[in-house]
Order: structure tokens, then C-alpha cells, then sequence
């Protein structure tokens, strides 16, 4: 489109007539989604919205930043303990975890507050032994 607007025209005016005249010529027939809702127009205003979909579409991760990655670790690593088949195997999920946490609020991660201690190991343990009894 290099028409120029008219001058005089309100740029309302012009745009609302390019359109009409391009309907007319058909020019908006078989775009994609014709006759489809829009998708997610009734989800919560979210600015990055386009950019959740990009990353989806195209199937690509991002990393998280490292406080929440350990917090996600720490998380799984209390599934595997409850998992386990030996209480030693317990101790040394959760001291592994632990070791991590303690290292991180020494030395800091980059990220969100961290907001993770180490886990009790004996509750842990306890809490395994409890639920492994036969």
C-alpha cells in the first residue's frame, strides 16, 4: 500500500476506507484463522503473552535462573528420597540436596530469593521409615 493519505481526511476516515476497499477486493478471504476465535482472548492480561507462545510453538526451553532451578531440585530430590529402597540411600538424597543449599546461601545464586534451609535429614528419614514400614 503506497497510497499516501488525502489531506483534510481524518486518519480514521482513511485507515476504516483501506480496509473496506480491501475486503471488498477480497484480499482478507483465506487468511488463517478466518472465522476461528482468537485464541486466549479470554485469559488474564499478560504483556508477554506473545512471547509464552513463540517459545511453545517453536518448542524451545529457557533456562531458569539458578534459585529456582535448585529449589525445582531440592523438590524432586525429596520425591526421589521418598522413593528410595534403603533408608542409607535416603541420607545421602538428602545431604546431597543439602550440601547444594548450604553451598548456595554461601556463596549466593544468581535469581529470585532462594527461600530454601537444608531439610532435616532424621525427619526425612522418619518420615521414610514410616511410610516403608511392612
Amino acid at each position: 500500500m503506497t497510497e499516501r493519505k488525502p489531506g483534510g481526511m481524518s486518519f480514521e476516515s482513511w485507515i476504516d476506507r483501506q480496509i473496506r476497499e480491501a475486503t471488498e477486493r477480497g484480499e482478507f478471504d483465506n487468511l488463517p484463522g478466518t472465522g476461528k476465535p482468537i485464541p486466549d482472548l479470554d485469559k488474564l492480561d499478560d504483556e508477554m503473552w506473545w512471547v509464552k507462545r513463540k517459545v511453545e510453538k517453536e518448542g524451545l526451553s529457557m533456562p531458569l535462573p539458578p534459585t529456582l532451578a535448585l529449589r525445582k531440585d531440592a523438590e524432586a530430590a525429596l520425591k526421589e528420597a521418598a522413593g528410595a529402597r534403603t533408608e542409607a540411600e535416603v541420607r545421602r538424597i538428602v545431604e546431597e540436596i543439602n550440601a547444594r543449599i548450604r553451598r548456595a546461601i554461601r556463596t549466593g545464586l544468581q535469581g529470585p530469593p532462594l527461600n530454601l534451609m537444608p531439610f532435616d535429614v532424621e525427619r526425612v528419614a522418619a518420615e521414610w521409615r514410616r511410610d516403608n514400614q511392612r
